[in-house]
């Protein structure tokens, strides 16, 4: 065991979880839409606009206004945009969220939708939505509030044939494929009815409006819940490309295997030549999110339904980040921030961060390295409980053990407050992990094979849990190292 006291990493414990709750409480939904949106009277003012689509939209030429809202911070985004536009003739919703809130306003139907996998709730949520939006008329307004897990919490398959359970295990079957998250949304964009632009497919003459709060990278956009009202530039060809790269096809149930084997497999809804993609025009503003943008003014035909769409970035992992620096240094850390390893496998980004942090804080005794992102984990049996957040972390002990007596942490966890299929928003490792977790009978190498981490972290009270958050804006991983 460590010489130093356990009370100094216990210490050093509370200070990285202090960052991490700190920087996701100042990620604040309702400050975030105030500096999007603006509701006077009948007039919603864009606060930032872009040059691209109107800044301002008359409320009063709409007899409808519809909502729909999908993910974990649905219930969050409901309560915000339903508090600002107080009480307005012929608005209706649905939300469709991880839990169901305890104030439910009766002007939208609710429904606990799956996550990480659909369940009865995500099909009737998705058959709700398109039963709405088929009466959208020109003089219909649509808020569509997306925010990551939609892509299982809100799903219907484009073949009604196919079953939830039959569903479940496409699903099941690409998380534990290793593919990163454009990947897996590719297929889900093709497999699904209300994804890929589908959803404002179903009311091509309504005036949309998407607020978004992205768990993906703000290079993909599109990929947000798999994109329901983005115009997605993804193929047929891409899908079948990706099944082969990952040998899914044998890995499916035979009624999905048989839809992505069609011979006229449809395409999703966008325009397949315009290749620069959805959403190009990203431009920072100081520290927060790229300012608003809107779908691609050169569609044509039926894909008219996304011209003069609008879309409004709340808040993103970017913040998360910026937030977590300012607390870090305001602890007296020196920090560095490195985001490149989104997406890797979570045994490669272990390895690289670990020898990047090592590299710093030779220089630079009290060292914060950040990293935002997601991580993949590629799963050849069936998992125990655990999550990637908690697989990096017990992956990072095995080198903390190498430092025995250094003032050592490394923290990752979820914004969401949950990690893979635990309660857990994640863990927090040290040089006396892998010590005090055989003390107490585990075998950590086994824990991390059959990604049984969770049970581990537990037991040693590493676990780092927040309960859910109502938010979603990608993990946060904090290599902290001191000097008391």
């Amino acid at each position: 065991m460590s010489p130093v006291s356990d009370s100094v990493y216990d210490l050093l414990h509370a200070e990285a979880s202090e960052i991490f709750t700190g920087a996701l409480a100042a990620c604040d939904i309702a400050t975030a839409f105030d500096r999007r949106i603006r509701f006077s009277g009948n007039t919603l003012e864009r606060l930032l606009p872009d040059g691209i689509g109107p800044e301002t939209i008359n409320l009063a030429d709409y007899k409808r206004i519809y909502v729909i809202a999908m993910g974990k911070a649905a219930g969050s985004m409901v309560d915000v945009l339903l508090d600002r536009m107080k009480r307005r003739a012929g608005m209706r919703g649905i939300c469709c969220s991880k839990y169901l809130p305890q104030k439910r306003n009766w002007r939208f139907r609710y429904f606990e939708g799956g996550h990480p996998l659909p369940n009865d709730d995500s099909f009737a949520a998705a058959r709700a939505a398109l039963a709405m939006l088929k009466k959208a008329r020109k003089d219909t307004l649509v808020f569509f509030l997306i925010s990551g897990g939609g892509s299982a919490m809100f799903d219907l398959p484009l073949d009604e044939q196919i079953s939830l359970e039959d569903t479940m295990a496409f699903h099941q079957a690409l998380l534990a494929s290793g593919a990163p998250i454009n990947e897996i949304n590719t297929l889900r964009k093709h497999f699904s009815a209300v994804k890929g632009g589908r959803l404002a497919m179903a009311a091509p003459e309504a005036t949309k409006v998407s607020i978004l709060l992205p768990d993906v990278p703000l290079r993909t956009l599109d990929a947000l819940s798999s994109g329901p009202t983005s115009p997605d530039q993804s193929t047929v060809d891409d899908v079948r490309a990706i099944l082969a790269k990952y040998d899914l096809a044998s890995k499916l149930p035979a009624s999905v295997r048989n839809f992505f084997e069609r011979a006229d497999l449809p395409e999703s809804p966008g325009n397949k030549g315009w290749r620069p993609g959805f959403l190009p025009k990203l431009t920072r503003v100081g520290s927060t999110v790229p300012r608003s943008v809107t779908a691609a003014a050169n569609m044509t035909g039926e894909h008219e339904a996304f011209r003069d769409s609008v879309f409004e970035l709340l808040l993103s992992s970017h913040d998360l980040v910026e937030n977590a620096r300012s607390l870090a240094q305001k602890a007296g850390y020196f920090v560095a921030v490195d985001n490149s390893c989104d997406d890797w496998d979570y045994a490669d980004a272990a390895r690289y961060l670990l020898e990047r942090f090592h590299e710093m804080r030779r220089d630079h005794p009290r060292f914060c390295l950040i990293s935002a992102g997601e991580l993949t984990v590629t799963m050849d049996r069936a998992p125990g409980a655990g999550g990637r957040n908690q697989q990096f972390a017990l992956a990072c002990a095995f080198d903390l053990a190498k430092h025995s007596g250094e003032l050592l942490t490394v923290l990752s966890a979820g914004s969401d407050g949950i990690d893979g299929n635990t309660q857990t928003a994640g863990a927090i490792a040290d040089p006396t992990t892998m010590a005090r977790a055989r003390s107490f009978g585990f075998d950590p190498e086994e824990s991390l094979r059959s990604f049984n981490a969770c049970p581990l972290f537990t037991a040693l009270g590493d676990s780092v849990v927040t309960g859910p958050t109502g938010h979603n804006l990608r993990d946060l991983r904090l290599l902290i190292a001191d000097k008391r």
